[in-house]
């Protein structure tokens, strides 16, 4: 199973609800607090190609952008396959 990283801040509901679908699918996560003008939040953004939000996602090293991206990935059936490296 690839990494799985995800920057998120406290009090974020979009980090809250993508940290849960990576749960119901049983994703190992390393969760990376980054809240604003932190070292970790610097990093994040630029690991994900300037995206200021969070959460910024990681699967396997490759940005898959934030809370609404992983949930239209999964919409899309794509998400599994990235997280079991298949």
């Amino acid at each position: 199973m690839p990494d799985v990283e995800v920057y998120t801040q406290p009090w974020c509901p979009f980090c809250s609800r993508a940290l849960r679908l990576l749960d119901e699918k049983q994703a190992s996560v390393r969760e990376i607090s980054a809240p604003h003008g932190t070292p970790a939040r610097a990093e994040a953004i630029r690991r994900s190609g300037g995206r200021t939000t969070v959460p910024q996602i990681f699967i396997g090293g490759r940005h898959v952008g934030g809370c609404d991206d992983l949930l239209a990935l999964d919409r899309a059936g794509k998400l599994d396959p990235l997280l079991t490296g298949a």
